[in-house]
């Protein structure tokens, strides 16, 4: 051995000996000689933890400062524990693979290293992560383990940084299914939207045609109305992805549930009775109709799972009140709301009611009581009813049922005069011009020249901004307005707009397109369009647009004196 290191192994021996010498007469854990007490002292510098297992006893007979430090537990409180009681400090869902673990350290061969992660509960009650790492430490004649040896770290922050690095990624993935999901369902509203201006437009091209006395007016009528109820789904699927938005009309709410009756009573199913008390007559509300009805559907579906397989009865009402500030704070989940009239809507069951508990959380998005994907959930609900300036009411008592209670600000009649007046403007109104029509579906072109020639103006068709260029240029003078398809191949509605006003910067373009016109109109921002329609339109829809372009032929007749 070389000088150096004959001096370093000298040195270790003079510090190990001094150490022995410092620590004689001090208590030391029983039978485990010199070397625990000594390796707890190189331990001291460390974050570890340190404990030694007697297996023969299933006691502990030493655990370092650390140990202490991190659980607050000492020696003597462990060892107190009944057995019931040492097992509690391990996490329920952790106690299998603890002891588990403590069997397999028992089995394993001297020098090997088994190691395991686990919840451990603290003198103060916390949950802390730990991460162990025990090896055999001495073994009785026979050969079997009597003692092994554990260190102990606090990896606490570690796993909440790997959950919360977890959630990050999750929360990613989520928002990238959701954006996969809004693609589609802006995919599909936007083809569905093209096929509904397909049936739409023949039914009310054939309405205007047939006598009013056919008797195959009213199915007609009936094709019209499912149209204008799936565009309106469109417009929810359209939203949903973020290319549409809700509009808001003035709304019977009486009649939009009882368009729902057939609806409703299918779905409760037939061992549920379905009572309907619908005030006649009611003040209109503001809104829009589909959310509306996913709020009686929510509702509904609410109730039906309530009553679950036995019978019951389920009750929808609507009427008027006059309500006073007090009432509005009693017990509602609202903003501050003025007071007066509103119209109300209740949906009763003869469920299972809720108790005090489920009552404080059942507006906590995400959480039900049921099995998930069923229904908006009731925090959906109160976000529908206070973007329309409502409140929301819940009365329930457990196996007796639940009441829903949602009001809506009833608004002033309007003038029938008034609309009349507004109606007349363009009712019948015909006009004179030449239209150049751009769209890449043929019955599109089909349907919309139709209900233009029917509006008195001549129509000429193109199908993609290729040819539309080309006749444009062809017949530019002759040419009063374009009514121009957003989404076509080869070249898009907006690149055939940008090339237009290079051929004429005055050029009127009404665009349509089956997005929502808020998502559309943010492309165009700017650019001075005539007009914008979505589809499916209506032939009232475009009289109206178009109106405000072209010179009157023919206006309503004034009334016979």
């Amino acid at each position: 051995m070389d000088n150096e290191h004959r001096t370093a192994a000298e040195s270790v021996q003079q510090g190990r000996a001094r150490y022995e010498a410092s620590t004689a007469g001090r208590s030391r854990p029983p039978d485990a000689g010199s070397d625990v007490e000594f390796i707890n002292r190189v331990l001291a510098a460390s974050l570890c933890g340190m404990y030694v297992y007697n297996t023969v006893d299933g006691r502990n007979e030493y655990i370092n400062p650390q140990y202490t430090g991190f659980t607050g537990w000492t020696l003597d409180e462990i060892n107190e524990m009944s057995g019931e009681a040492f097992a509690a400090l391990f996490h329920p869902e952790d106690q299998e693979s603890v002891f588990a673990h403590m069997q397999a350290v028992t089995e394993a061969d001297d020098g090997q290293t088994l190691e395991i992660e686990y919840r451990f509960r603290t003198k103060d009650g916390r949950w802390i992560w730990c991460l162990s790492r025990d090896a055999p430490f001495d073994r009785a004649a026979d050969g079997s383990i009597t003692r092994f040896i554990g260190t102990f770290l606090d990896i606490t922050e570690r796993k909440q940084q790997e959950q919360d690095r977890r959630s990050t990624e999750e929360r990613l993935q989520q928002e990238q299914r959701l954006e996969s999901l809004g693609v589609l369902a802006g995919g599909i509203a936007h083809d569905f939207n093209n096929i509904l201006m397909a049936i739409l437009g023949h039914a009310e091209l054939a309405l205007e045609d047939l006598s009013p006395v056919s008797p195959v007016r009213e199915s007609i009528a009936d094709i019209k109305a499912s149209s204008v109820r799936a565009a309106e789904l469109c417009k929810q699927l359209l939203a949903y992805s973020g290319k549409g938005r809700f509009e808001k009309h003035d709304i019977h709410l009486e009649e939009l549930i009882a368009e729902m009756t057939h609806m409703l009573k299918t779905y409760v199913g037939k061992k549920c009775v379905l009572n309907l008390h619908l005030q006649k007559n009611l003040p209109d509300v503001h809104g829009d109709p589909s959310q509306l009805r996913q709020v009686v559907m929510n509702l509904v579906m609410n109730a039906t799972e309530a009553i679950g397989d036995r019978s019951g009865a389920i009750s929808i009402a609507t009427g008027a009140m006059e309500c006073s500030e007090e009432y509005l704070l009693e017990n509602y989940v609202v903003d501050l709301l003025p007071a007066g009239p509103y119209v109300y809507l209740d949906i009763s069951d003869t469920g299972c009611g809720m108790d005090h508990n489920i009552m404080q959380r059942i507006f906590e998005p995400f959480f039900t009581t049921k099995f998930t994907g069923r229904g908006l959930g009731l925090s959906a609900v109160l976000g529908i009813v206070r973007s329309h300036g409502g409140a929301l009411r819940i009365y329930s008592e457990v196996d007796k049922g639940t009441t829903v209670k949602a009001l809506f600000p009833a608004i002033e009649p309007r003038d029938t005069q008034d609309a009349d007046r507004e109606n007349g403007e363009t009712v019948d109104w015909r006009g004179t011009g030449t239209v150049l029509l751009v769209d890449d579906e043929e019955t599109i072109r089909t349907i919309s020249g139709r209900y233009l020639q029917n509006l008195g103006l001549e129509v000429i068709c193109a199908a993609d901004g290729r040819e539309a260029l080309e006749l444009f240029r062809e017949r530019r003078t002759d040419i009063d307005f374009v009514l121009l398809d957003l989404t076509m191949p080869h070249m898009d509605g907006e690149e055939t707009y940008r090339e237009l006003r290079k051929i004429d910067p005055e050029v009127r373009v009404v665009l349509a397109s089956g997005y929502g016109e808020e998502s559309v109109m943010t492309r165009f921002s700017g650019r001075d369009l005539a007009g914008y329609l979505q589809k499916p339109y209506t032939l009232t829809r475009l009289r109206a647009t178009v109106a405000g372009l072209l010179p009157s032929e023919v206006t309503k007749p004034p009334p016979s004196a």
